[in-house]
């Protein structure tokens, strides 16, 4: 009797480990204005709602019910509200649809009332948990300074408020998040980072096929320094330019972002996921500064957190 009771005990645990660890995907779609873009923005949450149950993650949707009372805005609102603040499980926030920028404010364009890009990063200072902002709209650059904060990251359509033409980025990405195709680093699962270079690209070539100019360069910032990054600055899965101002580089957070995640990952408890992610960054911290450090320093700080790092893998 006790070793069932025991076993029964253990399943729970699993279980609520298993919860508290389980990513949470906003997906809120504006007004689409055109029949045409209503087509693709229901695709897009379609692709969404797919990957969420590969993922195992809790789906929300804003913008797709019948309207109500509630404003689009106040039920995203009231959707972040009713999340955790605080935890190892990832919220995604994802926006589909078309945006405006008037030289001081950026809005996201809804049913009823617009959503700000001030209001979103108010209602976004009391997270503390793994944070991703996914702005797929036109003249989306604005949401990413707004937002742009350490240990978030945040990715836009178009790296100005001036580009407001409709961003195909949005299809591109969502597809790619779970697609093995977009798998740069063949680790057996498409982090954020790679389904953005892997979405950025396919637009490119969209524009590159139609002979058209292309009116939407996505960016990317994971460092919160709000400047962003755009594709064409990585070589694989690692910048390989600095800006200007020897800004420290984006990518490396948003590589550790797994939606859908491979069975290894799996196996990593939420505290051994939060501590290899803390050590990638100092590893990767350790790197840029190689120039800077005497080599014996530099190895000698490397193979301490290689160890750790192998540490975490065998569960020491």
């Amino acid at each position: 009797m006790r070793t069932c009771c025991l076993i029964v005990a253990l399943f729970v645990s699993v279980l609520r480990l298993a919860a508290a660890d389980r990513a949470t995907v906003v997906v809120v779609v504006g007004a689409p204005g055109e029949d045409e873009f209503a087509t693709a923005f229901t695709q897009q949450v379609t692709t969404w709602a797919k990957v969420c149950t590969q993922a195992g993650a809790k789906p929300v949707v804003v913008g797709t019910a019948a309207s109500g009372a509630t404003a689009d805005r106040d039920l995203l609102k009231q959707a972040l509200e009713a999340e955790a603040k605080e935890g190892t499980a990832e919220l995604w926030v994802v926006l589909i649809g078309h945006g405006t920028f008037d030289g001081k404010e950026a809005k996201f364009n809804l049913r009823g009332p617009d959503l700000a890009a001030s209001d979103l990063a108010e209602w976004l200072k009391p997270f503390r948990r793994p944070l991703a902002i996914i702005d797929t709209a036109s003249a989306s650059a604005p949401f990413l300074t707004k937002l742009a904060a350490p240990g978030r990251v945040v990715v836009s359509s178009t790296r100005s408020g001036n580009e407001h033409n409709y961003a195909r980025f949005g299809t591109y990405f969502a597809e790619a998040i779970a697609d093995p195709k977009s798998d740069l680093d063949k680790d057996g699962q498409v982090s954020l980072l790679e389904a953005f270079l892997s979405g950025a690209q396919r637009t490119a070539e969209f524009y590159k096929t139609e002979g058209r100019l292309a009116t939407e360069h996505a960016i990317i910032d994971d460092n919160g320094d709000g400047l962003g990054t755009p594709a064409d600055w990585f070589r694989g899965v690692r910048a390989t330019k600095r800006a200007k101002d020897g800004s420290s580089l984006d990518g490396v957070r948003a590589h550790q972002f797994h939606l859908v995640r491979s069975d290894a990952e799996q196996q990593l408890t939420p505290e051994a996921r939060a501590k290899r992610d803390d050590l990638e960054l100092k590893l990767s911290r350790l790197r840029d500064a190689k120039a800077k450090l005497p080599e014996a320093r530099y190895y000698l700080e490397l193979e301490k957190l290689l160890l750790e790092l192998a540490a975490v893998y065998e569960g020491t």
